[in-house]
């Protein structure tokens, strides 16, 4: 019986049926009051009548067998239990391959969980699995803060060594500084502090270069002005030179 029915296109799917067929599948693995209590009724109508079995002997054995089925009631309400915290966590699933016996692992959320044969199931990705096949519980935060700390890492080791940093790195160095600055402090901390001094050494090599490329964008600004001023004045006492000459030909006539 489903915990939490799933949901598919608006509507609440019927897994009745579903468990009904397993619990057929697996009817046979399990031994059930009424299947004991058939070997019970079998063993007195065959036993020998002269050497009957003791009353006390079949008080014994149905007492071993409530006790038994006690403590499978109290471990299966356990399980069933435990799967339901599961529900909204994400998980990993070992998984099998009976046809090869090679092992894999599907991680997803847990959508809900079900009830079937005695034994509980966690559906992940639209698929059954059975609650002892959960590896592992990861939280959300943990799982998007080593995704962010591993995307960043690998941009990090993308970049040249320190004495090739050129202006041309800029943008990808300051992208990661950035993302460094949004990171929580959790987040961080699946930082290596080797890393975040390499970042900030490449922050400050970057710096250097562009000041010195302003301190150079100045000089060769200041230069060009000057040749442009130097022009200026050479074409001025070139005009004044013709002017003179003009006037000294018009007082000789």
């Amino acid at each position: 019986m489903a915990l939490v029915a799933p949901v598919k296109d608006g509507k609440i799917v019927d897994t009745t049926q579903k468990t009904n067929s397993k619990e057929t599948e697996k009817s046979g693995n399990n031994l059930d009051k009424d299947a004991f209590l058939q070997l019970l009724v079998a063993q007195m109508k065959y036993q020998d009548p002269l050497e009957p079995t003791s009353n006390t002997e079949y008080i014994s054995q149905l007492a071993t067998f409530s006790s038994l089925e006690e403590m499978q009631n109290m471990t299966s309400a356990m399980n069933l239990q435990r799967a339901s915290n599961l529900v909204g966590e994400e998980v990993y699933i070992k998984t099998t391959d009976s046809a090869t016996g090679s092992t894999g692992y599907v991680y997803g959320k847990v959508n809900y969980v079900s009830y079937q044969n005695g034994k509980a199931y966690v559906n992940v990705k639209g698929e059954d699995y059975p609650l002892d096949d959960v590896e592992s519980i990861y939280d959300p935060e943990y799982s998007e803060a080593y995704d962010l700390a591993y995307e960043w890492t690998v941009g990090l080791n993308k970049l040249p060594a320190l004495a090739k940093l050129t202006l041309s790195h800029e943008e990808d160095v300051m992208k990661l500084k950035d993302t460094f600055d949004k990171m929580t402090d959790y987040q961080k901390t699946f930082l290596t502090d080797e890393n975040k001094k390499k970042l900030e050494g490449y922050v400050n090599q970057i710096e250097l270069l562009k000041k010195a490329k302003e301190e150079l964008d100045e000089k060769l600004e200041g230069a060009n002005k000057k040749e442009e001023t130097e022009g200026n004045e050479d074409a001025d006492k070139k005009e004044e030179g013709g002017t003179d000459k003009t006037e000294g030909t018009g007082d000789k006539e």
